[in-house]
């Protein structure tokens, strides 16, 4: 059950790159060991019951409170399964971490998604129940979308992020949250990236600011996420543009200069290249989502 809901297509979900199961009854004795790959980020809040899972080569027992990233492509091995199992499984795709942590203030949380190792916190209780709500809001957003407000479930999810942060900071000192030179100057890129992407769109800016090479930002990032520096550019400006396009109070060309393009000629072809939309064709759908809500 849990590898298939691990490994769940989330292009496919209602919100694409986001998914949340609540378990409530797992009622399950395992004698046999159940070998998968995961081929999506996830993380487990455990309410009751006990499991173990091996990640690779380290096996991590499970109990109510306790959270578990799983990083996407780990092998894993369910050996046992015992009591009544109940969990919270969240699953993410890097692409939908990245929008929605591409904000200073939550930038921590993108810890967890780019770690190649597992992580295993022992929450306190008080923590458990606030991931637990917000995971509850977030698959009762995603099962009613059709009568809900879209803008609802970015809100659940930046609210789990912003709990993550939370954690990291607190167990930041732990030694299940040590990071390593890589993970920190990733963290760092994105950290700076978010403040100065609307002035500054080549890798040679960001290189500089953390003083390492642009080969070696490159290299690092690619490593741990699978995309170039200038892929995290891309898409951040993307993000940058379409917020101020969704705002009708500032002209085209107005967005333009304010994301530092010479011309509206060289901003509409660059948003156009990476959405299939034309400025002006993606302000106006903007607007009918907007009026059909």
């Amino acid at each position: 059950m849990i590898k298939d809901l691990v490994n769940i297509d989330l292009k496919e979900m209602p919100f694409k790159g986001l998914n949340v199961h609540v378990i409530k009854k797992y009622l399950v004795k395992a004698s046999y060991e159940e070998s998968f790959t995961t081929e999506n980020l996830s993380i487990l809040l455990i309410k009751s019951g006990n499991f173990r899972i091996k990640i690779q080569q380290t096996t991590h027992n499970l109990v109510p409170w306790d959270l578990l990233v799983i990083p996407k492509k780990s092998y894993c091995r369910l050996p046992e399964v015992n009591g009544k199992l109940q969990l919270f499984l969240i699953s993410v795709s890097s692409e939908f971490a990245f929008e929605n942590c591409l904000k200073k203030e939550l930038m921590e949380s993108f810890f967890f998604f780019i770690r190649n190792t597992p992580i295993k916190i022992v929450l306190e209780e008080k923590e458990f129940l606030v991931l637990a709500l917000i995971s509850k809001l977030i698959y009762f957003i995603s099962k009613e979308n059709e009568g809900l407000d879209y803008e609802l479930q970015p809100i659940g999810f930046n609210l789990f992020l912003y709990q993550l942060k939370l954690i990291y900071s607190k167990y930041t000192l732990d030694a299940a949250l040590n990071f390593s030179r890589k993970e920190s100057l990733m963290i760092q890129f994105l950290t700076v990236l978010s403040i100065h992407c609307k002035k500054q769109h080549y890798v040679n800016f960001y290189a500089g600011v953390l003083f390492v090479t642009p080969g070696h930002l490159n290299k690092t990032v690619k490593q741990l996420t699978g995309k170039t520096v200038k892929d995290f550019i891309t898409e951040a400006l993307i993000l940058e543009a379409k917020n101020l396009l969704e705002d009708t109070q500032f002209s085209i060309s107005k967005i333009a200069e304010e994301l530092e393009f010479g011309s509206i000629f060289s901003f509409s072809f660059f948003f156009k290249k990476h959405t299939t939309f034309s400025p002006t064709e993606y302000r106006s759908n903007s607007i009918e989502r907007f009026k059909h809500r």
